[in-house]
């Protein structure tokens, strides 16, 4: 069992931040001038690519020691020179100062998410996937194929806008992810995306098309991407999800078990 203290704590927030620091780099090349940007601020990395993107928030701060209002100045001048709300996903483990520098300035919980994880080790062994299900991994010439592909299995739950295709696409890109697209009988059924940074295998963008569900798809999917983990090195295996959703209730079936969670707090974009 997973302890949580303030290194573990770091390195998952780490993980995740450097994750969207390269997808803001990735957008850059794709979309030269689309004013993807980033900075460091109180020990974490404020990222934006996009207004509303679900990248576009601030992660990790407060866990090197405590925020003074200098540096939710920056934060705020940050987001809102360029047209959007200030979103902070908090860990609890964050200095307490952040919390009362968010407090003073009006901000409000908006969501709650689970970050789970478990030990990998190379010597685990994998159950085969369930009959006529197959996973392969997708080479860079087929990123917009596993793109489409994982959009489509979010389609109820977020559009296929043009803005969510190009976000999925550039974390296709990153030269530290691979992206594993899954089949039932040979039909395209579903997508998942794995990030290697610092010995931590982050499991996200996963999805099944409807067609599909319940079939086996995100078992499948899951176990693929912690052996490709294990045998790229990592040592820990990190998911976040909705509490009480389907994705989380999958992922603890595989081991892993909810470590912290972590709070959204956001500040409006002044009229």
């Amino acid at each position: 069992m997973l302890f949580l203290d303030m290194p573990l704590a770091r390195r998952i927030e780490s993980a995740e931040a450097l994750a969207a620091v390269e997808g803001a780099k990735t957008l850059e090349c794709l979309r030269p001038g689309a004013g993807a940007a980033v900075e460091q601020i109180a020990g974490g990395h404020a990222v934006f690519c996009g207004i509303n993107s679900p990248v576009t928030q601030a992660v990790g701060m407060g866990l090197s020691g405590p925020v003074d209002t200098v540096d939710v100045d920056r934060l705020e001048e940050f987001y809102f020179s360029r047209g959007d709300a200030v979103r902070v996903e908090l860990c609890p483990l964050a200095d307490m100062s952040l919390v009362g520098q968010l407090g003073k300035r009006g901000y409000r919980a908006t969501e709650f998410s689970n970050v789970m994880a478990r030990p990998l080790e190379l010597t685990e062994s994998w159950p085969s996937p369930a009959p006529g299900v197959t996973i392969d991994a997708v080479p860079s010439d087929q990123s917009a194929l596993w793109t489409q592909t994982v959009a489509q299995g979010f389609a109820e739950h977020f559009p296929v806008t043009p803005e969510l295709l190009e976000v999925m696409h550039m974390f296709a890109l990153g030269p530290n992810t691979s992206c594993f697209l899954a089949k039932v009988d040979g039909q395209i059924a579903g997508g998942g995306c794995l990030s290697v940074r610092e010995g931590v295998g982050g499991l996200f963008g996963a999805s099944t098309l409807p067609a599909f569900r319940n079939r086996g798809v995100q078992t499948a999917l899951l176990h693929a991407r912690l052996s490709h983990a294990a045998a790229a090195g990592c040592d820990l295996a990190v998911s976040i999800a909705l509490p009480a959703s389907i994705s989380q209730r999958n992922i603890l079936r595989q081991g892993f078990h909810v470590l912290y969670t972590r709070v959204k707090f956001e500040k409006a974009l002044p009229a």
